[in-house]
């Protein structure tokens, strides 16, 4: 799919957060990695984004989860949010689940595969990567 060409409005459960964010593409991968199914309560289903924008930044909460990453969530209902690197600068993973419409996105991409439990697994065929091609390819992408 191509890359959206407008900003996209979500939320939090509770409305105390608001947010606009424009997708790099209207595609959702699917993050298996033991701290996000923690966080997100199951698999995080993110969609990589630019110019995320808060309509109250007093109402996130936010957590440092390694050296390069932190979680954003809503202060009030706890709601997952965002994964970006730390310091709110540069890649912003959105959570699909708190955009407003659904419809645009498909599910393209299964990551940190060799951390997914053994009792679930998602129908379909579509390119899965280990959390080692995953850091490479972030890496690479970073460096250049």
């Amino acid at each position: 799919m191509a890359a959206a060409d407008k900003s996209l409005s979500g939320g939090c459960l509770c409305g105390a957060v608001r947010f606009a964010a424009v997708p790099e593409k209207l595609e959702m991968d699917v993050c298996h990695c033991g701290m996000c199914r923690k966080w997100s309560g199951g698999t995080f289903m993110a969609v990589p984004c630019t110019g995320v924008t808060v309509d109250d930044d007093a109402a996130l909460g936010i957590y440092p989860s390694s050296d390069w990453g932190e979680r954003v969530f809503c202060r009030t209902c706890g709601s997952s949010l965002f994964w970006r690197l730390r310091g709110g600068e540069g890649h912003v993973a959105v959570s699909m689940q708190s955009f407003d419409d659904l419809s645009p996105f498909a599910f393209t991409e299964e990551i940190f595969i060799d951390e997914k439990p053994a009792l679930y697994a998602f129908a379909g065929e579509r390119p899965r990567k280990t959390g080692a091609q995953v850091v490479a390819e972030f890496a690479a992408k970073q460096a250049g």
